[in-house]
């Protein structure tokens, strides 16, 4: 039971970081089609930098295993920015959102099992 506990909370938590790392990625490999997104949705294009940036820190954040206070800002930090870009989505009616709505996902499970995983190494 315990391995497969690790198991779920590590597929949930690379599916979730590839998701992250891929989306972080097109800010700055297909930049000019972000900020007509950005534009669309009503953010501002100056974030966009940032947030790349933010977003594999918090990447980095979720695999260490130095600091629990700062993996949940991390989780914190991923769901406020995943709940943020659903209902944009939805505010636009751009049908886009199922992408942020799989990344809720992944990160609630992730989050469950690594306190499962946690609590079972005590």
């Amino acid at each position: 039971m315990k391995n497969k506990n690790l198991i779920i909370y590590r597929v949930a938590t690379v599916l979730l970081s590839l998701l992250i790392v891929m989306g972080a990625s097109m800010y700055i490999l297909d930049h000019e089609n972000v900020v007509k997104a950005f534009e669309a949705l009503g953010f501002p294009t100056e974030l966009i930098y940032f947030m790349a940036t933010a977003k594999f820190l918090g990447v980095i954040a979720l695999w260490q295993t130095k600091s629990k206070v700062l993996q949940e800002w991390a989780y914190a930090g991923f769901v406020y920015n995943l709940l943020l870009a659903v209902f944009a989505h939805i505010n636009v009616g751009d049908g886009e959102q199922w992408g942020a709505v799989a990344g809720l996902i992944f990160l609630a499970i992730s989050y469950f099992f690594r306190n499962k995983v946690a609590a079972q190494q005590k």
